[in-house]
């Protein structure tokens, strides 16, 4: 068993680390004050091929493995999180595209989401229901003209809003309203499609310069060719999509905790107390010390969840470890790197400040800990009921 990165590997993990502490960092506490998408930011993110890693070189992409979406990600989010979520949405967005679109599909719609220079969103969630898709109420009718209509809400979207957003794959029921159990469908809506509309960005508190916000549809009409998928199958779809976006939100909290890390450690061998630094002090240590073995062993979970994915192993137990643990020890290390930051650590200019708010709807969001936690006791092979 090998757990050394290749040389190559090697390289774009520095490369990116170089890039995210040059360009990302020093702009990530005016990004979180300001709330704002950093339009620019994102497209220097596609310029460094970030955004191209994980695709086909048939569509424009690096044809390189999610194992190496990760790395870049991870390396992103050690700068920021709200940039490096921003990334992986319109990523794990864009490979649903690519796996399961048509042709068409993918050539008209991917290769400016691959470049960088448009992002796109997912939509499942609703104001009502998030992982119980059974409570969701958008709906897709037949249309006289053979395409479809869509009413309904989504809610807490990333990416749909954005000056740079071109479409939104949302999820509709599409099974008549007589049918026992809801049926669903994935439908492609690019952003100009008429009926729908984008409403006013969430006031959160974290990911502030990631663009989230609810999405209303009033019969907003689409083609047959809008559909992704087969009709009557988004829903396989969708999770195939949250579980890339899983592995890719771990790669996210993982860069933040090794981040958080980083700061506990230099703060610890600069500031002064007690006759010597505070790192000297063994109640620091052992903080310190709990962090590196918990960002260690996430990051061990992450990448081998990744390489599983790239050897094509389907190990739906192995990602949920991997989001729970990563995206726990995020917030339990960003926590102890206040701690050990004292006073400062409660400032908002203090970066671990940042990284506990950023990273609290980690263990929520694709996901949350609880549902991670069931479907990892149902791959042990318990049984798990979700109804």
């Amino acid at each position: 068993m090998n757990f050394d990165l290749t040389p190559e590997q090697r390289e774009l993990k520095q490369t990116i680390r170089d890039f995210a502490r040059r360009e990302v960092a020093p702009r990530a506490e005016a990004l979180d004050r300001e709330g704002v998408f950093p339009v620019d930011l994102f497209q220097r993110v596609g310029e460094m091929g970030i955004t191209a890693i994980p695709f086909p070189a048939e569509l424009g992409g690096l044809g390189l493995g999610v194992f190496e979406a990760v790395l870049a990600i991870e390396e992103l989010a050690r700068a920021d999180q709200s940039l490096a979520v921003s990334a992986m949405v319109s990523m794990a967005t864009g490979l649903t595209v690519a796996r399961y679109g048509t042709e068409e599909q993918k050539r008209r719609w991917l290769p400016d989401i691959i470049a960088g220079r448009r992002i796109c969103a997912i939509a499942g969630t609703e104001p009502d229901a998030g992982s119980d898709t059974q409570g969701f109420r958008t709906r897709a009718e037949p249309t006289p003209a053979g395409g479809w209509a869509l009413s309904g809400e989504k809610a807490f979207i990333t990416n749909a809003g954005t000056p740079i957003s071109l479409f939104t794959l949302i999820l509709a029921v599409t099974s008549p309203k007589s049918a026992e159990r809801k049926k669903f469908t994935l439908f492609l809506l690019p952003n100009d499609t008429p009926g729908y509309t984008r409403g006013e960005p969430y006031r959160k508190m974290g990911w502030r310069s990631s663009d989230t916000r609810p999405l209303y549809l009033d019969r907003a009409e689409v083609g047959p060719e809008a559909v992704v998928g087969p009709v009557d199958g988004g829903r396989y779809i969708l999770h195939k999509g949250y579980q890339a976006a899983r592995l890719f939100l771990a790669a996210c909290s993982l860069g933040l905790a090794q981040a958080s890390l980083d700061h506990a450690i230099a703060h610890a061998n600069t500031r002064r107390a007690f006759g010597g630094t505070i790192g000297r002090l063994q109640l620091v240590q052992e903080m310190i010390a709990k962090m590196a073995l918990k960002v260690d062993s996430a990051r061990l979970v992450t990448y081998r969840a990744a390489w599983q994915v790239d050897q094509g192993i389907e190990d739906l137990g192995a990602l949920s470890m991997a989001k729970l643990h990563a995206t726990e020890t995020g917030s339990e290390v960003a926590n102890l790197a206040i701690q050990v930051h004292g006073g400062w650590g409660f400032m908002d200019d203090c970066p671990p400040s940042r990284y506990l708010r950023d990273n609290r709807i980690t263990t929520i969001g694709d996901g949350s800990s609880q549902i991670q936690t069931l479907l990892i006791a149902r791959a042990c092979g318990l049984e798990v009921s979700f109804t």
